[in-house]
């Protein structure tokens, strides 16, 4: 394979920017007796509303907190490995909402969606970390929701090689209108659009949407096995994959402790996952997975690289507590970079 190059010749001042809810993650331990106390699925993610959000918060152990969402932590991984990124997200003028503006600029990640003045508080998502790593999520949206197409300036959208956008923040109809609006300003300034169908629920609830998405409005598609089965209704990996086929120019397919699968053309690259000594908590996986993908492609390197890049990436995350990386990312992926 040929070495990754450095980055392309290019007009545009931004990698990438990040479309997605703007949360504040809580994290904690717990264990599956606390699960049962508090009628929380495990390893799942439920939506939550106001008043058991302060519920579950009062309850809970001490925790980390740190601006999360699924795309603001890929924004946050892909500034880690030395990538431009920006996130545009909505939270509130209040104290969660500055935590969450600081913190993602302090990751590096460029932040000016304006706070909102009113309405709901900032979103947060409550996650239980199990002693065997799984997470449990539990998600009041709150002002994420109020996302607009006022927030999408076409001449910011423009100025990045790849917007990214995620699945979760389909269901406001305002916010539908600013991801397809981002779209379209995106493939008007030669931008590419990557999509993250984000959760198997998510494809269920809106399977004839995602498929007009797919179909004509993705350059690059993430998902996991769960989701891309459910998008195209089967269950089988491999019929879901021959479905797919060649309707986007990428596609990375992530299938847990079986690794992942880059689609690129005719291509088919199955690409083993990087072993960890004990996965500590999940969190985060997918998200830096994306990272290390895009960061890949916005450095020129071929589908097998950016793959490898994914999983040393998603690998790192899994091997400690929180969403963020512990250790430094660009000597992660030294290796791979320069095979």
């Amino acid at each position: 394979m040929a070495p990754i190059g450095s980055e392309q010749v290019t007009d545009k001042q931004l990698d990438m920017i990040g479309i997605g809810n703007a949360i504040v993650d809580v994290l904690a331990r717990a264990d599956d007796g606390f699960l049962e106390t508090h009628a929380i699925q495990k390893g799942g993610m439920t939506l939550i509303d106001a008043d058991r959000a302060g519920l579950l918060y009062s309850a809970m152990g001490p925790g980390i907190e740190v601006s999360g969402g699924s795309v603001a932590n890929s924004t946050a991984g892909f500034a880690a490995l030395g990538g431009r990124s920006g996130f545009i997200g909505k939270v509130k003028d209040d104290q969660l909402g500055q935590v969450f503006a600081h913190d993602i600029r302090a990751t590096g990640v460029e932040f000016k969606t304006s706070m909102a003045k009113d309405g709901d508080p900032t979103a947060r998502c409550l996650i239980m970390v199990t002693p065997d790593g799984q997470r449990s999520m539990n998600t009041y949206l709150g002002a994420t929701q109020g996302l607009t197409e006022a927030d999408i300036d076409p001449a910011y959208i423009a100025s990045a090689e790849v917007v990214y956008l995620e699945g979760y923040l389909w269901d406001p109809v305002e916010a539908k209108k600013a991801f397809l609006k981002a779209m379209r300003v995106a493939h008007e300034a030669g931008t590419k659009v990557a999509l993250s169908l984000s959760d198997s629920f998510c494809v269920d609830r809106y399977r004839s949407e995602f498929l007009d998405l797919v179909d004509n409005h993705v350059d690059i598609l993430f998902a996991n096995e769960d989701e891309i089965k459910s998008l195209y209704q089967t269950k089988d990996f491999d019929q879901a994959l021959q479905t797919l086929g060649n309707k986007v120019d990428l596609a990375a397919l992530t299938r847990s402790e079986k690794g992942s699968v880059v689609v690129k053309g005719q291509e088919v690259h199955v690409i083993d996952p990087v072993p960890v000594a004990k996965v500590v908590d999940a969190t985060g996986a997918g998200d830096l997975y994306s990272a290390g993908f895009l960061y890949a492609w916005a450095r020129g390197g071929d589908a097998h690289q950016m793959g490898r890049v994914a999983s040393h990436c998603a690998s790192e995350i899994i091997s400690h507590y929180g969403a963020r990386p512990e250790t430094d990312l660009k000597a992660v992926v030294a290796d791979v970079m320069a095979s």
